[in-house]
């Protein structure tokens, strides 16, 4: 196994990320030490259980106090006091990160609070389930997806180069990237998706009561896969959508265009219009599976155990 790249990581937020962090840490030998802070004592006592972090401090100071790298990993609405409350114990030459899905706000937030001496590169990896808490984690759920850092100017090359080798030693490729740049590519490709399924799975709850729950009863594949992405943390989304709003806003102003125009085409008839935009997005789908983001392989919810 290759030497650890950190003596001590501290995980800010030991939710899915966090602990998947954790996991993929400990399997990649990346540091001797992670230390994992929630501020509660539940999620602890759960961590603790697990056993994926060598320490559990029930305090933001003793979690950060002495860590080569600091991963914020709580939602993004938060990152402000706590880089404010961990601030006097980042030591000289430490990487202060973290896993949010924007990086825009991460940057305006963090930044201010940041201590001269501490390298400061925020960074997103693009992997995450539905599932939430210290339980979901798992080491795997870095491997073959992407992460994006979006260091600020100036940032130190040495740190951004060890970032970047700690990301990859974890099974992730690694791109960098302008925050805001970042921000505008996540809400057409993760945001504005999960504001549809959030919205499309709300209509349908408002439906069922006038269907006596045949929404539900006879959801097909493609529903099944709105309620798995409208399953994620309300806390986290929340957040993004509060924090990314410039650039959901924007994407959301085209998809209402093109809804529109969708619209139209069904009202008159218009086989041709629909037929070129479905063989489009099939082909996007193909790409997708091309680049190793997905699995070809079919899933139509049939592996459901029966009760």
């Amino acid at each position: 196994m290759s030497e650890p790249i950190f003596d001590k990581v501290a995980l800010i937020g030991i939710g899915l990320i966090g602990a998947s962090l954790a996991h993929a840490i400990r399997r990649a030998g990346a540091a001797v030490h992670v230390a994992g802070y929630s501020p509660s004592a539940e999620q602890r006592a759960v961590a603790k259980k697990i056993g994926f972090a060598d320490s559990l401090p029930e305090t933001l100071g003793d979690a950060a106090r002495d860590a080569d790298l600091v991963v914020l990993a709580a939602p993004v609405g938060a990152f402000a006091g706590i880089a404010k409350e961990i601030a006097p114990h980042l030591k000289q030459g430490a990487i202060l990160s973290d896993v949010g899905s924007v990086k825009s706000a991460v940057l305006r937030d963090v930044g201010p609070h940041v201590p001269a001496g501490v390298h400061f590169i925020p960074a997103h990896p693009i992997a995450g389930t539905e599932q939430s808490g210290p339980a979901a984690g798992f080491a795997e759920l870095f491997d073959d997806r992407w992460c994006i850092l979006t260091p600020p100017a100036g940032a130190d090359a040495a740190a951004l180069e060890k970032l970047k080798t700690f990301w990859q030693r974890l099974g992730s490729q690694v791109e960098v990237m302008d925050a805001h740049h970042h921000d505008l590519v996540l809400a057409i490709t993760s945001h504005v998706p999960h504001l549809i399924a959030y919205n499309i799975v709300g209509t349908a709850d408002d439906l069922s009561s006038v269907t006596k729950s045949e929404v539900i009863k006879y959801s097909a594949g493609g529903f099944r896969d709105f309620t798995r992405i409208a399953a994620s943390d309300p806390t986290m989304w929340r957040d993004v959508f509060l924090n990314n709003k410039d650039a959901v806003l924007e994407v959301l102003g085209r998809f209402s265009e093109d809804l529109s125009a969708l619209q139209r085409a069904i009202r008159w008839g218009d086989g041709e219009a629909l037929f070129n935009l479905f063989a489009r997005t099939r082909a996007i789908r193909r790409g997708i599976i091309d680049a190793g983001q997905d699995s070809a392989a079919p899933n139509f919810g049939r592996n459901v155990q029966k009760k």
